[in-house]
Order: C-alpha cells, then structure tokens, then sequence
C-alpha cells in the first residue's frame, strides 16, 4: 500500500470522517488487522475559513501547498484534500508538488460513470455548487447536472460552516436537508 497524505482540519470532522472511510476501505480490501498508511496535516480550519469567507483563493492556496509540501516531505505518495470545496485550488496544490493531488470529483465522477448515472444534482458548499472547478469536471464524466439552487447553496453554506464544522447539526437543519432533497429527487436525477 501507498502512504497516502490528508490535507485535513477542513474541518477536523470531515478529516475525520476521510480517516474512517479510507481505513474501512482498506481493512475491506485487505481483510485482518490492516488499515492505511496516512499522514495527516491538521490546518487551524479558523485560518482557512477566514481565507475561503473572503474568496481569497491566494491565501487558502498558500495553507494548503504548505500542507501538502509537509506531507509529500514525510513520505507521502499521494495527496487526498479532505473537503469538496478545497477543490477550487486542486491545480495549485498539484502544480506545487511531484505527487499525485487526488481531485474528488474525479473520483465522483468515475464512480457515476461505472454506475451508468447520466443525470445529477450537485449538492454542497456555495462554491461546489456554483463555481466550475467541480462541475466541469463531472460533466466531463458524460453527467448532465441540474443547475444549481442558489437559496439551498446559501443554507448549505450556513449549515456547514455554523454547525457542521462545530460538530453540531440541529433538527431544524436535518429537516431542511431531507425536504430539499426529496425535492430534488422529484426532479428526474439519479
């Protein structure tokens, strides 16, 4: 097995959350006492946060690549960035270091495909979204998206980075979440 590094503290529970699937993965894969070989680099998410709030790609790139510089340094093989929205500056990251940067839309969209889905909603953060980073990149998989929903990409936005990131998600947010999904799959996607 390859050691893999995290990018995390995007928020800490969402590292945590890659942490647990890569190990179960592997411990699936391999059977027995095996999990994964993994670095992590923990980022103060508040610092990131301020980058990602004030669209200021420049400074969010500039905590990510020292990350992922730290983590190719310590054996690293490949580098997984633990949030969907992070994968705005994908390229960046990439560019900066001679290991392989995994982009999850890749991994989405390869996933999609095998599964023979042609027609998505895209639900998540504003900038995953609405911005073409993630997008394109489906789209690129044979994926037909329906546009996106700018009054559920602002709550997501608020329920992620009031809630989620702290670890809380309140009944009002659960409720909202499941209705808007339903509706959305009453939309004709797969």
């Amino acid at each position: 097995m390859k050691k893999l590094g995290l990018v995390g503290g995007l928020s800490w529970g969402s590292t945590a959350r890659y942490y647990q699937i890569i190990n179960r993965g592997v411990a699936k894969r391999a059977g027995g006492l095996h999990s994964a070989p993994l670095v992590i680099e923990s980022l103060d998410f508040a610092e990131v946060a301020r980058c990602a709030t004030a669209d200021d790609w420049d400074c969010a790139a500039a905590h990510l690549t020292g990350a992922a510089k730290r983590l190719e340094a310590s054996g690293a093989e490949g580098i997984v960035i633990c949030a969907n929205s992070m994968h705005v500056i994908h390229d960046r990251i990439a560019e900066a270091i001679s290991v392989p940067v995994l982009h999850i839309a890749d991994a989405v969209g390869e996933r999609m495909q095998r599964n023979e889905i042609k027609t998505a909603a895209l639900v998540g953060t504003r900038n995953v979204m609405t911005e073409k980073f993630y997008r394109q990149r489906l789209v690129s998989y044979g994926i037909s998206l329906l546009p996106p929903d700018m009054e559920l990409a602002e709550r997501i936005d608020q329920i992620v980075y009031e809630e989620l990131v702290l670890g809380k998600a309140t009944r009002e947010s659960e409720r909202y979440m499941k209705s808007e999904l339903t509706d959305i799959a009453k939309q004709n996607v797969q």
